[in-house]
């Protein structure tokens, strides 16, 4: 393994990281397997990606299909998958998202999605929220306020972009519904002094925010928007590029909260590991958009397609069971945040949980407790991710197929964790 990590040193670009240094061999399921012979419990889902796990049968099926038909296309000519994939789609967005433009990242997503508002509204600015993340691009990391990491060294950013607060109950040590009165009013201030509501294209919004620390936007938030963007002809555009297909117990966020977007952009769990992602909104929406407006070469891959379009098959059976396991899940939480000091709030939706770890004050974020229980889980044998800020956060995000058995093992070595933590 030592000689595989140098070799690595030498030619990939460091900004590549990993949060283990075992070689994978193989996987299947809820786990990988490495070349030591270890066996992992994967709770990371290849960052959200994986919600069918590893080695899925329908998709694999289908990928082997396609490989033997045609590779690429790069829009010079019609295939199939493209089709069968769109209509899949179609079938599972909110209502009104019915026309689609596929690409590669959950960036890209985003970054089209924008520009479809940009150019076809005729107005500039856009509003996204604090603690947002929508990738890394210069166009998509002008929106991302998750960490300031992301921004620095890259300013000038994109102009006329503004950043409003999101409701964090937790860190303002208040409830939902006031958390959301406090960011909305923010908001309206907002548009009373920085920007006319009619120079604003967009609401920029993750129904839940992901990499900021797994806050659940909440209903009556989302809805402020929703009502603010029709006063003003705002289009609201909701980036589920982590929340989407099934993760937060339904097929999306905004779906579960019964908010209409204008704008859907979706990645990750897309094609459950194949590169794609997409913007959708109405037709009448995309069709006013001129040709050669926007273009991917990648975008729409027959391999990645078919993948997804075997993704969306296999989930209809999946997605109607993650809240059951969530309510598993939950319950385990908020018994072990009883017993431990450590936890300082359990939040989230469906399978999409956030496990704040702080200090003995039960408020100020521990970098140093995620850090331990961390190195516990993966010591043994189970991969998690942190999130928020002060990467403090558990990301709680093991597959949607995931077995209870396999859930309660997840839970019991993270419990095992916090407890040697608080040991010390």
């Amino acid at each position: 393994m030592s000689d595989l990590i140098a070799r690595q040193n030498q030619v990939i670009a460091p900004l590549f990281a990993f949060e283990a240094d075992d070689e994978v061999v193989a996987s299947e399921g809820s786990w990988v397997m490495t070349r030591a012979g270890r066996r992992l419990l994967d709770f990371t889902c290849g960052i959200a990606v994986s919600n069918l796990g590893h080695q899925h049968p329908h998709v694999k099926r289908a990928v082997i299909e396609q490989v033997n038909q045609v590779w690429h296309s790069g829009s010079t000519f019609r295939y199939r998958s493209l089709v069968d994939w769109a209509e899949n789609l179609r079938d599972v967005t909110p209502e009104g998202i019915e026309s689609f433009m596929p690409m590669n990242s959950g960036a890209e997503a985003v970054e089209g999605a924008v520009k479809l508002a940009r150019k076809t509204s005729g107005r500039q600015g856009v509003i996204a929220f604090r603690g947002g993340f929508h990738g890394r691009t210069m166009g998509s990391v002008s929106y991302t306020t998750s960490k300031a990491k992301y921004r620095q060294g890259y300013h000038p950013l994109v102009g006329s972009v503004f950043i409003s607060p999101y409701p964090w109950p937790f860190r303002w040590q208040m409830d939902q519904e006031s958390a959301s009165a406090r960011a909305l009013d923010e908001l309206d201030y907002l548009l009373k002094h920085e920007v006319t509501p009619g120079e604003v294209a967009a609401f920029l919004v993750e129904p839940m925010q992901g990499e900021g620390g797994y806050y659940p936007g909440g209903k009556t938030f989302l809805q402020g928007l929703r009502d603010r963007a029709d006063e003003h002809g705002i289009l609201l555009i909701m980036d589920e590029v982590q929340t989407g297909f099934g993760r937060t117990g339904d097929w999306f966020t905004s779906q579960v909260y019964g908010i209409r977007p204008d704008i859907l952009a979706m990645g990750k769990g897309i094609a459950n590991g194949l590169p794609l992602s997409a913007f959708g909104a109405s037709k009448e929406l995309m069709d006013s958009w001129p040709m050669g407006s926007h273009g991917t070469t990648y975008g729409g891959n027959p391999i990645s397609c078919a993948a997804s379009a075997a993704t969306i098959e296999a989930l209809r059976d999946v997605v109607p069971n993650v809240d059951k396991l969530s309510d598993h899940a939950f319950d385990r939480w908020h018994e072990l945040k009883d017993r431990h000091r450590t936890i300082g709030d359990v939040r989230g939706l469906g399978l999409m949980i956030g496990i704040e770890l702080v200090k003995d004050d039960g408020h100020t974020p521990s970098e140093e407790a995620y850090l331990a229980v961390g190195k516990h889980a993966l010591d043994n044998d189970l991969l998690i991710l942190p999130c928020g800020p002060d990467v403090n956060v558990i990301r709680f995000i093991p597959p949607l197929n995931v077995s209870t058995e396999e859930l309660d093992t997840g839970i019991d070595i993270l419990a095992d964790a916090l407890a040697a933590y608080e040991r010390q």
